[in-house]
């Protein structure tokens, strides 16, 4: 992380976009961040009932600054959406933290407070800390910890039934009868893959892997890479940019799953983007936190 800034000019005229599933799941934390931030600021609340209505209205935020009531999910929406506009790094996104406890790791991660009350006060008064962002050769942002896991074991079921399953088998025979013979077969658990980071292989196709995980620490440009062997050796370096190639293979970003795809590149931009957080005097143990 960067050092703390004020928030600027206009720090008073807020667009709080209250997410859908945190009015379903909390109603009471959203009342009292709806009051807490209304007594606080000149605060417009919108209430989308859709992804498409979330889009529009920070699309139409004008000079008010986002606030977002919601959990991770909101959270990346609204991130994925100011990088796509290439807004991102212009403004500041304040989130207040509402759903389950299992989908609010990433915001608790990177210093949010917890509670809805404390939560709003650090979106009025808070500081703005500068982050990076991981993003991908796709445009794709990922908040959280980038992994490639362990696939799973032959035979295993495809979440698809019925037509899609006819469909899976066909293409899977066509892959198998255009594609060239792959260099070896995986050991079960394990992935043939080629890991660069920033040019240098740190394992490439006659190395199984067991899992990938890449970490932006928040500040200083660089992630932290880690490729588990199945042999049980760590490799473990600092990288701006990897790149991953091979056979096709499914990625974790944060909390989203895509793929499955045959090459990606990550790459770190520095104080890509901004979010309000406690002073450092209160924030100091939630800024050691990782994922």
């Amino acid at each position: 992380m960067s050092a703390a800034e004020p928030p600027g000019d206009g720090d008073d005229q807020l667009l709080v976009v209250i997410d859908p599933a945190a009015r379903r799941s909390d109603g009471e934390s959203v009342r009292i961040a709806k009051d807490v931030l209304s007594a606080g600021s000149h605060a417009k609340i919108c209430l989308p009932d859709t992804p498409e209505e979330f889009a529009r209205a920070l699309s139409r935020r004008g000079s008010r600054r986002p606030v977002v009531v919601g959990d991770d999910h909101a959270l990346l929406r609204a991130v994925a959406q100011l990088h796509r506009e290439r807004e991102l790094a212009a403004g500041v996104l304040s989130l207040i933290p509402v759903g389950a406890a299992h989908a609010l790791e990433v915001a608790h991660a990177l210093g949010v407070p917890r509670g809805a009350v404390a939560a709003a006060r650090t979106a009025l008064d808070g500081v703005v800390r500068r982050l990076d962002l991981l993003v991908d050769d796709s445009d794709g942002v990922v908040l959280g910890r980038l992994r490639i896991p362990v696939p799973p074991p032959p035979g295993a079921r495809s979440p698809h039934v019925g037509v899609g399953t006819v469909w899976d088998t066909c293409r899977s025979l066509m892959t198998s009868l255009v594609r060239p013979a792959p260099v070896a077969a995986a050991q079960p658990g394990t992935h043939r893959l080629r890991i660069e980071a920033d040019g240098v292989v740190l394992s490439d196709l006659d190395t199984p892997v067991r899992d990938l995980s890449v970490t932006s620490r928040g500040g200083g440009g660089v992630a932290d890479v880690v490729v588990r062997t199945a042999s049980g050796e760590d490799v473990t370096v600092e990288a701006e940019a990897v790149t991953v190639s091979g056979a096709d293979f499914r990625y974790r970003a944060g909390i989203r799953t895509a793929g499955p795809v045959r090459t990606r590149t990550w790459t770190v931009r520095p104080g890509a983007w901004a979010l309000m957080l406690p002073a450092p005097a209160s924030a100091d143990a939630a800024a050691g936190a990782r994922w």
